[in-house]
């Protein structure tokens, strides 16, 4: 066992080396000897009693082939598999960080589950440039769909049923989540058009700018004045004191605090808390009219 522990250390170093390419970096991994199941659980409780930084790195290299297996089975997203098998390494090494010898599972059981969600992180956050999901119900939905994918184009509708009753969720989940699927990333300005037609279906040219728009200024300029002359027009309603409370509280650019206050009008922090309520409450019902 301590001959395999040392080719591992050996191949350790190896990988750790700057290497020239991706299929050099996954022949190396490839070298790396498995473990027995005696070697894992000595590492793993060397790491699990002693924090032996050693031994975590010795199950992480021993399960990287491991890695690159799960994120070959990504490639349809488009996206790098050099970059899945980097977030699947931080799954790996999430996992075993968590591992637990005397559960009695191997390290690649329970590691799976980490790996391939650190990879279904990834591929949310960069399959669009707008989330395609972001709920866990529309990640499980995601993956699925595309594995429920038998032929190129839209789902019919007995199909649309079929992954439904198979996935637990409504046709009409389905449907939305295919439409995402399907969709895609546009520009916003958009390709300048070859000829001078000036044909274009860029968002920039056919979306209405309304912050220029003079009636809408007056009407927010408007909506500003009256909401301000009403506010005060409401705080001459209240006395004194609550005035004051709620200036200096509320409409002052240093706001004062409960117990500044209660020092001010010779009561309790909790009384100004209640005037504060009371004021704010009449305030309200005196806009609302």
């Amino acid at each position: 066992m301590g001959t395999n522990l040392q080719t591992i250390n050996h191949s350790f170093d190896m990988v750790a080396a700057p290497v020239g390419s991706l299929d050099a970096y996954i022949q190396r991994v490839n070298q790396v000897p498995m473990l027995s199941a005696e070697e894992e659980y000595e590492l793993a409780a060397r790491y699990h009693q002693f924090n032996d930084l050693q031994a975590a790195r010795q199950l992480v290299l021993a399960h990287l082939r491991f890695v690159v297996k799960v994120a070959r089975g990504y490639a349809g997203y488009g996206l790098a598999l050099a970059d899945l098998i980097q977030e699947g390494t931080v799954g790996l090494m999430k996992a075993v960080k968590r591992f637990d010898p005397n559960v009695g599972v191997r390290l690649v059981s329970f590691a799976v589950h980490w790996i391939k969600a650190e990879m279904h992180e990834f591929i949310i956050r960069n399959w669009r440039i707008v989330k395609v999901a972001t709920t866990k119900a529309q990640r499980k939905l995601f993956f699925n769909l595309r594995k429920s994918k038998k032929r190129l184009g839209w789902f019919s509708q007995a199909e649309v049923e079929e992954v439904a009753n198979e996935l637990g969720v409504s046709t009409k989940e389905v449907l939305t989540m295919e439409a995402r699927l399907n969709a895609y990333d546009a520009a916003f300005d958009g390709p300048a058009p070859e000829d001078n037609s000036n044909v274009t279906f860029a968002p920039a040219h056919y979306l209405e700018d309304q912050s220029a728009n003079p009636a809408l200024q007056v009407e927010l300029e408007n909506t500003s004045n009256d909401g301000q002359h009403n506010l005060h027009a409401a705080l001459q309603t209240l006395d004194a004191r609550s005035q004051d409370i709620l200036q200096q509280r509320w409409l002052s650019e240093k706001k004062v605090t409960l117990h500044d206050l209660a020092a001010k009008y010779k009561v309790s922090a909790e009384r100004i808390r209640q005037l504060e309520a009371n004021a704010m409450k009449k305030l309200k019902a005196v806009i609302a009219d």
